[in-house]
């Protein structure tokens, strides 16, 4: 009997950039447990009609839990859909632990995530090596709290493209933080929905700008900053495809 949760991570928000795997396993699912306030209703459709779905934005994790390993143990087939990618600030590390201890094994499905999505749709590279060879991930302190080590002053001091999530209602304190390592006309990726068809919105602005644009545009959640000297457009080349920089498949011709 099955008894195998598998946590999802639906990607962005477009249904055609979920990976192959994560379409299969929704496709199969008998029981679907979803962020419906995060997830685009059109990737929890791609679940067969009569799967029950349940779900989560109003539930605390001792009101799911239970749900996920009752249906479990009752050999469904049980699909916890996360938004992005469940690596990242999707509250998996608990929910995991738990269902270990109830012997309930898990399948971890990985998925886009919002910062490469961004990055695609406008089509720039975030490691341009004459700029930038570094991407930081992180969040604004809010009530969930961060380690003293990794507060925003000391990731901006890297000079690093920075990937800013869950901090829209905290981005006047961001910005002020990151202009005291970043000119003010540093470029910011600012993505609302990044690749939802019908609410996307994406425009890249200044660093002095971002507090107001971000208010200006009602943001307040489901949005993504990225940081970046790299979001200027430019030529400059890498080494690996210069026909200077021999390697292994590309040796230096021999002499004479």
């Amino acid at each position: 009997m099955n008894q195998q949760v598998s946590i999802v991570g639906a990607g962005p928000g477009a249904i055609d950039l979920l990976t192959v795997r994560a379409a299969k396993r929704l496709k199969e699912a008998e029981v679907l447990v979803w962020t419906d306030s995060l997830v685009s209703p059109e990737i929890a459709k791609l679940a067969p009609k009569d799967c029950e779905r349940i779900k989560t934005s109003n539930l605390t994790l001792e009101e799911i839990l239970p749900l996920l390993i009752d249906r479990s143990k009752k050999g469904k087939k049980v699909v916890r859909l996360h938004d992005g990618d469940p690596c990242l600030y999707g509250a998996v590390s608990e929910q995991i632990c738990l269902l270990d201890e109830a012997g309930i094994s898990v399948e971890v499905v990985p998925g886009l995530s919002a910062y490469q999505a961004t990055a695609a749709e406008l089509q720039l590279e975030l490691t341009i090596p004459s700029l930038t060879q570094t991407i930081i991930l992180t969040r604004a302190e809010g009530r969930t709290g961060k380690p003293e080590s990794e507060r925003l002053e000391k990731l901006a001091a890297t000079g690093a493209t920075i990937c800013i999530y869950l901090s829209a209602s905290h981005v006047e304190e961001t910005q002020q933080t990151l202009l005291n390592f970043y000119p003010p006309d540093t470029p910011v990726a600012i993505g609302y929905r990044v690749s939802w068809e019908k609410d996307q919105w994406l425009k890249i602005v200044t660093l002095k700008e971002m507090a107001d644009v971000s208010r200006g545009k009602g943001l307040t959640r489901t949005t993504l900053y990225v940081v970046s000297p790299a979001l200027k457009r430019t030529k400059s080349r890498s080494k690996l495809y210069s026909p200077g920089h021999d390697h292994i498949f590309r040796p230096k011709p021999s002499a004479g």
